[in-house]
């Protein structure tokens, strides 16, 4: 990076945190720090629901992708816009008009308290959990940039943006936002741009898609209906329906940025933008990464993206071992792009062939790069061997023009400080509204409660850091965030269809079936995880969870009304 590079990320960082901070710093109670006094526009709102997802695991996750997979990740997405018109029609207006500062609260006045406390639990879990990956993502940016260890970047990125958490306050956050997804959309669009540039002169971007095309990257829908495949139609309508319907109806980090809206029509508006927005949003990033696919076919590329990992090779006993896998990936590579270069002018007979050599290239490179995974844990078993995530950073670095680097480094830094600030203030919001005030012996102060959210959201914070430092060990970001949420979110969700639309049913059946359900998903989820094999795709997790619930109140409720009438 040059003094360009450094000037643009430094001015743009500032100036978001800085404006950020300026438009809350008055809020002197808890109304101002947790909802911004319910007195932000439609478009806000809007946008700082699209920003609280789109962190740095947006940009490095998602376009690795795109890389390795194509566009089939899109899909995922498919069912969001029907969760917003859910969410629209039931949600907002319950929560708008018993003037909730969390999603919890309302269970309570439904049910009870434990199911209150115990919905909150899963939600602080889950939330701190992912929160922590969320933190990893933008530390790996540094840690690529310097070489410093990452074990120091997720504490100077998570604690960066604590800072600014405690004194702004969710409308610091909303404000930080709107900034956020400007720059996002013009630096991504301008990234896109310049991979085709970059392509040789007679590959444009339909010949570019149409080159992905042949490589499977292109393939959007599939139709085959498959509990096993993490991506197809009907896994995006229906398990990212629930997916969706849970995370932006029951996940605080999501209601608190609607809950500003300063009326049921602004927060509905918002909502409805993001449901509008949001997929073509992630066809653009994806086919990023799509694009820094095709660039790959026609360059050289790293034999390992993570650079800090090959660095530390090159100063070990494995040096020799790496630079000779290095020539043999560079001989292969070049072999196989003077095929791609030559494929126009074969005829049928040819092209089987071309294609024959083109998979056994694939096969050597493959194998190359899998010796160059066990050198590297042979050097350090600790050593993060999940490469997806760096191709976009390291492209970026290596092949972008001065300034546009800057930018989008600064695009992704400050992605992830808006979504990681989100969750912070989130976790404090449900600590200090569902915790601390319902267990305080004595009604709190505002001014008590103002400290308790600034005390927690530290405390959270640094839970989160801690978690970080374990996010190597879990594999591809955009994948573990979702895993990790589609294990609570769909009991979550449960729980409030339940206080929604069975009015039959009362506290005690629906805490039991919420804790059996939710020992059912992790019983199923946890040894995959561990096994990394799948008999359930996670998408499934959440629809399951939720009619788990469901049913199984029913029948605990039907139990206890017989318990009650035979005792009479």
């Amino acid at each position: 990076m040059t003094n360009l590079d450094w000037t643009l990320l430094t001015f743009t960082l500032l100036f978001i945190i800085i404006y950020g901070v300026y438009k809350n710093h008055k809020d002197k109670n808890i109304d101002g720090y947790l909802l911004g006094n319910q007195s932000l526009p439609w478009y806000h709102v809007g946008l700082s629901v699209m920003a609280t997802q789109a962190s740095a695991i947006t940009f490095l996750s998602t376009t690795g992708q795109g890389f390795d997979n194509g566009m089939q990740f899109v899909q995922f997405y498919f069912g969001l816009p029907l969760a917003m018109i859910v969410l629209c029609v039931t949600f907002i207006p319950i929560f708008h008009r018993l003037k909730v500062y969390t999603a919890y609260e309302y269970l309570e006045k439904r049910f009870d308290g434990k199911v209150r406390v115990f919905t909150a639990f899963l939600f602080l879990l889950q939330r701190g959990l992912s929160t922590g990956i969320s933190i990893y993502a933008p530390s790996i940016i540094i840690s690529t940039i310097f070489g410093w260890d990452i074990f120091w970047t997720n504490i100077l990125m998570g604690g960066m943006v604590l800072t600014y958490t405690v004194v702004g306050g969710t409308k610091a956050i909303s404000y930080t936002h709107l900034q956020q997804m400007i720059v996002i959309t013009v630096a991504m669009v301008l990234a896109g741009i310049i991979v085709v540039n970059l392509l040789p002169e007679n590959i444009g971007l339909v010949k570019a898609l149409k080159i992905a095309g042949k490589a499977n990257h292109m393939k959007i829908v599939s139709l085959d209906f498959n509990p096993n495949d993490r991506y197809n139609l009907w896994s995006g309508l229906i398990g990212g329906f629930f997916l969706q319907l849970s995370y932006f109806g029951t996940d605080q980090s999501q209601v608190g940025r609607y809950l500003t809206g300063e009326s049921i029509t602004q927060s509905r508006l918002g909502l409805v933008m993001n449901g509008l927005l949001k997929v073509p949003m992630q066809f653009l990033i994806l086919l990023v990464g799509v694009l820094v696919f095709v660039f790959y076919q026609y360059n050289a590329s790293p034999i390992f993206f993570n650079k800090v990992e090959t660095d530390k090779l090159l100063s070990s006993q494995y040096a020799p071992q790496f630079q000779a896998l290095e020539k043999q990936y560079s001989e292969v590579s070049e072999q196989r792009r003077k095929l791609l270069l030559s494929s126009e002018q074969l005829d049928n007979k040819q092209l089987i062939i071309y294609k024959s050599s083109i998979n056994k290239s694939d096969s050597i490179t493959k194998s190359i790069k899998g010796q160059v995974v066990e050198l590297i844990k042979k050097n350090d078993p600790a050593a993060s061997t999940n490469d997806r995530d760096f191709v976009f950073l390291r492209f970026v670095l290596d092949h972008l023009p001065h300034g546009l680097i800057g930018l989008l480094i600064a695009v992704i830094f400050a992605a992830s400080m808006g979504s990681i600030a989100s969750a912070y203030n989130s976790l404090a919001a449900t600590t200090v509204v569902d915790v601390y005030r319902k267990f305080s012996k004595n009604t709190p102060t505002e001014r008590a409660e103002l400290n308790a959210s600034k005390v927690s959201t530290v405390l959270w914070g640094l839970f989160c850091i801690f978690v970080a430092q374990y996010a190597n060990k879990l594999g591809n970001m955009i994948e573990v965030v979702n895993v990790l949420g589609s294990l609570f979110y769909g009991i979550i969700l449960g729980v409030f269809l339940v206080a929604f639309y069975f009015k039959n049913i009362g506290g005690t059946a629906t805490f039991w079936s919420a804790v059996i359900s939710q020992g059912i998903i992790l019983g199923i989820g946890i040894p995959q995880l561990i096994l990394k094999k799948e008999w359930i795709a996670y998408l499934w997790f959440n629809p399951l969870g939720c009619f788990l619930v469901i049913g199984i109140a029913l029948v605990l409720q039907k139990s206890l009304k017989k318990g009650v009438t035979h005792s009479n």
